[in-house]
């Protein structure tokens, strides 16, 4: 991960790989980065806007065969981050494939707030109810007490659009 200790993004996505059990190296100060390391590297981060930066970690990418993903800056990196949206055991991910990380946060912030205290325990209800439902012998029974379960649940979703565009 390249990114100043103050950066947001940079502990955003430390945390979130952290997390998911990926061992993390830090590099705060860009200016510093020498090639060796990245080198052995599986994923590099780099959140700097720094486009001689990602020129040249695309370069040592390409060279040293690893992922990158250079925040806000897609045609450096191959890997377009997702903004994740976590609801008790439920994530849910958004991309616009690096087009417009605004567009994606926007969409992750509208989820987020959507998926409330109360999904989390709708969420914890239907586990529940699917640890009781275990004790079926019948998969045909199992699968239909889930989906019996989940009944009346429902999604809406509406967009907006810039005037520009409309």
């Amino acid at each position: 991960m390249i990114g100043p200790p103050e950066d947001h993004e940079a502990v955003e996505k430390t945390k979130a790989l952290e997390e998911v059990g990926a061992k993390v190296r830090r590099l705060h100060d860009a200016a510093t980065l020498r090639d060796e390391d990245v080198a052995d590297a599986f994923f590099v981060i780099s959140t700097p806007l720094d486009a001689a930066l990602s020129a040249r970690l695309r370069a040592l990418a390409d060279r040293h065969r690893f992922l990158l993903c250079c925040i806000d800056q897609p045609a450096y990196g191959f890997v377009a981050m997702q903004s994740i949206v976590k609801a008790g055991p439920a994530r849910v991910t958004v991309s616009s494939g690096g087009v417009s990380p605004a567009v994606s946060k926007r969409l992750r912030v509208a989820i987020q707030r959507a998926l409330d205290a109360k999904f989390v325990r709708f969420l914890d209800a239907l586990r529940a109810k699917r640890n009781v439902n275990r004790a079926l012998d019948d998969a045909e029974a199992r699968k239909a007490a889930g989906r019996e379960a989940a009944k009346g649940f429902e999604v809406e979703i509406s967009v907006r659009y810039p005037a520009w565009f409309e």
